[in-house]
């Protein structure tokens, strides 16, 4: 009787943080684990700071240079002007700045002040998962949902 509400309770509190925000991977692919082959053994989600946010993995290319970032859309926002402007569930290539350091008289080449380093930019937004970041895998997810049907099955029987 005891274990059952100990297993209820659970449920309730893994159920009722669910629905408190959103839970992203959040690292770059210079971080190991963070690269193409994505390891989540190597990286644990962390919470996003707002309440309605979106998980993003921007995926930036130049050649064969990729570099990978996994971050919530909150924290980027501040830095990043090239969003696109439909942040719907899927990819879709980055916005262009036209008048992004336009005023700015820099003979620094290295800067990179006007953000057209990378050939291609890619935005990837998702927000119906947790952990849905980390590209095709969503292997923590279905094991939360695995616990939780088994929780479920236990308090059946």
């Amino acid at each position: 009787m005891i274990i059952k509400a100990a297993v209820t309770t659970l449920l309730l509190l893994i159920i009722h943080t669910a629905d408190a925000g959103t839970y992203c991977y959040r690292c770059v692919s210079t971080h190991p684990g963070c690269s193409t082959p994505f390891n989540w053994y190597w990286h644990t989600g962390q919470w996003c700071p707002e309440e309605d946010d979106i998980c993003v993995k921007i995926t930036e290319r130049k050649g064969p240079i990729e570099v990978i970032t996994r971050d919530c859309l909150s924290a980027v926002k501040p830095f990043r002007t090239d969003i696109p402007a439909d942040r719907y569930e899927g990819c879709r290539f980055a916005s262009k700045d036209v008048k992004l350091a336009h005023y700015v008289n820099n003979s620094i080449a290295e800067l990179d002040i006007r953000r057209d380093h990378f050939d291609e930019t890619t935005w990837c937004f998702c927000y119906f998962d947790w952990w849905c970041n980390s590209g095709f895998s969503n292997i923590p997810s279905k094991f939360l949902v695995g616990t939780i049907f088994m929780l479920v099955k236990y308090l059946l029987h």
